[in-house]
């Protein structure tokens, strides 16, 4: 159950990175245009268009997607817990930085914007605390059995 549960987490986390990812490196100006789509305008208000921000931007997530989802292959505790702390890493300064700059949003893509970058440090959280004992340390996420 646990092994299931970091997975499902760790796909949560990886695959979004690799759809906002790829359009970042791949599509940068219509990235920076249109993100997150569906009407809503989230970058292109912060500041002027800068491609090799947005692309690195893009290749981060993409980076981060692949040691995400190699994770979820090989699902061992130290490898879930080292791939949520890179996510902590990014996903907590990232959402500093966006609630100091809520500015230019209008209040509803505030509030949306907010919520999908909180979800990162949470799912990461939760990661990690699957993965540990009372004490933090790494424990197995499934009973393996011995081959035949």
């Amino acid at each position: 159950m646990r092994e299931r549960t970091v997975r499902i987490l760790l796909v949560g986390l990886g695959v979004p990175a690799v759809v906002i990812g790829g359009w970042a490196a791949f599509a940068p100006r219509s990235f920076y245009e249109d993100f997150p789509g569906f009407g809503q305008v989230w970058v292109r208000p912060d500041g002027p268009f800068n491609e090799h921000l947005v692309r690195d931007f893009g290749n981060l997530n993409l980076a981060l997607a692949f040691v995400t989802l190699a994770a979820v292959v090989w699902c061992t505790p130290l490898l879930a817990r080292i791939v949520a702390g890179a996510w902590l890493v990014e996903g907590v300064p990232h959402l500093v930085y966006h609630l100091r700059h809520l500015d230019p949003l209008a209040s509803d893509a505030r509030v949306e914007s907010i919520a999908g970058l909180a979800i990162v440090p949470v799912v990461a959280l939760a990661v990690l605390l699957i993965t540990a004992d009372r004490r933090g340390r790494s424990v197995p996420i499934a009973r393996r059995t011995a081959g035949p």
